[in-house]
């Protein structure tokens, strides 16, 4: 762990196991955080944020943060294979969202705001029977931030965390996922022994212990909380944090939809389709509601079955592998019980639904489900419904886009989306109408740290990149000063 700027085990001695997702084999151990460690991580954080200069120090940020993206670019190829072994995810996803471009981005943006953000700003008019009065806008720092992060694309998130949080000068206390804490025990090495960050500044503490994890929601040495992952552990956060009145920033669960309307091209349907199944579906953002227009619904339908037949399954290393393991043997267990709920509740199962067992030995002990298509089932069923988080579509049918826009708003989430229009200008269109924190129009990407992201209704509150996550990590505060008259 780094707690106060020293590499540490925990108080107690204590250690879990990092288990391989691909094989079910134990990587090695890290340090499990008791009570002890982590009450000493908020400490040390609420003392580097009260005492230290680097709150103040915007120099010293920008410098610390420069010297956090060099060392992180030096072990980029020591970061894949780490992401890959303990998060079982594949190869081809490195490039993009899981490694290169939170790499490109996460702090170099950020780290620019530090000179260019709007950190005060005057208002006009103000003050009684014509007495001169001063008003500003003044944006301040919120404090001790938490960050907990989800296993999925653990460093992307936490990198997306860190950047605002310490380019507005607050300080840390982190909290990785239990199933993928290496990356983040990396981050704490690269910033006590290649970074100037001063002690307490960042704090990265694993612990398999959920009663442990609580303390960052109930202490009020925290000011915020910084959650990615499901809506009911951020709806419990939101409780627990409530007694101190915690500010939150929840980024959480997704049923995306998406939309394909008549007058498209049936082969667009297949690549869009199968991005549900890459990292086995386990991406808050993915599309695991495919909207089709009746008109081509029976072609999509026979399409997307014969394709998620042929899916490359298996050795997340492998360059052709598509569709790796899921993160533990309970997330795959929960993946086949839904799809068995949705068969007993009348669904068609097209393809999958089952343990995807056609691997080598080695990976035998892994977690693997086959890519999945249901059918046969309306929008209220619970299997379009209920996040999954696994390589699972379900196909509806409708009628005409006001049909469309109805099905796909017919969520307790509201995450993201995608649309496939036969011209842009209706994808704009349908686009606007949906009510998610982000829509893909015909392929267009939203992704990025200049982005915004996050959701609406129980997917989440505030977002996450931009100027709006830069905000999030910001208190306002608004002075008026009444200038004397001279004379």
């Amino acid at each position: 762990m780094l707690v106060d700027g020293e590499l540490t085990a925990a108080d107690s001695g204590m250690e879990f196991d990092n288990s391989s997702p691909t094989t079910g084999r134990t990587l090695g151990r890290t340090a499990a955080a008791g009570r002890t460690d982590m009450e000493r991580a908020i400490g040390a954080a609420r003392r580097a944020f009260d005492v230290t200069g680097w709150s103040v120090d915007r120099a010293l940020r920008k410098r610390c943060l420069t010297q956090l993206q060099e060392a992180l670019e030096r072990e980029r190829d020591l970061l894949r294979e780490e992401l890959i072994a303990e998060a079982g995810c594949p190869e081809m996803t490195i490039a993009t969202a899981q490694l290169d471009w939170p790499l490109a981005g996460a702090l170099r943006y950020p780290t620019g705001l530090i000179d260019t953000f709007e950190w005060e700003r005057a208002l006009d008019g103000g003050g009684l029977f014509g007495e001169r009065n001063v008003r500003r806008v003044v944006k301040e720092l919120v404090g001790v931030v938490a960050a907990i992060t989800p296993s999925n694309f653990p460093l992307e998130v936490i990198l997306n965390k860190l950047g605002p949080a310490l380019a507005a000068g607050n300080t840390v206390v982190l909290k990785p996922d239990p199933h993928t804490p290496w990356n983040a025990t990396r981050l704490g090495r690269l910033i006590a022994e290649r970074t100037d960050i001063p002690a307490g500044v960042v704090n990265v503490v694993p612990t398999p212990d959920n009663a442990v994890a609580e303390l960052l929601a109930t202490d009020p040495r925290v000011d915020l909380v910084s959650f990615t992952g499901s809506t009911a552990v951020g709806k419990l956060l939101m409780r627990q944090g409530a007694d101190t009145m915690k500010r939150t920033f929840l980024e959480l669960g997704g049923k995306s939809a998406l939309i394909v309307t008549d007058g498209v091209d049936p082969t667009q349907i297949l690549p869009a389709a199968a991005g549900v199944c890459v990292h086995a579906g386990q991406a808050c953002a993915s599309t695991t509601r495919l909207l089709v227009h009746r008109s081509l619904y029976d072609a999509a339908v026979a399409g997307v079955t014969d394709m998620f037949a042929m899916l490359p399954v298996g050795d997340p290393a492998l360059p052709e592998t598509l569709v790796g393991p899921l993160i533990s043997a309970a997330q795959q267990d929960r993946v086949l019980t839904a799809v068995e709920q949705a068969r007993r509740d009348g669904a068609e199962i097209t393809c999958g639904g089952a343990v995807f067992d056609d691997l080598p030995e080695e990976l035998r002990g892994g977690h693997f489900v086959a890519p999945t298509v249901v059918v046969g089932v309306g929008s209220s069923a619970a299997v379009a419904q209920q996040e999954i988080f696994g390589p699972v579509l379900v196909v509806l049918p409708f009628d005409d886009d006001d049909d469309a826009v109805r099905i796909a708003n017919d969520s307790a989430f509201g995450l993201a989306g995608a649309v496939l229009a036969s011209t842009a200008e209706r994808g704009m269109a349908i686009a606007r109408r949906i009510r998610t924190g982000a829509v893909g129009v015909n392929g267009g990407m939203y992704y990025g740290a200049d982005a915004p992201f996050g959701g609406y209704k129980s997917s989440g509150v505030g977002r996450q990149c931009g100027l709006e996550g830069f905000g999030q990590y910001l208190e306002t505060k608004t002075i008026g000063c009444r200038i004397p008259r001279s004379g």
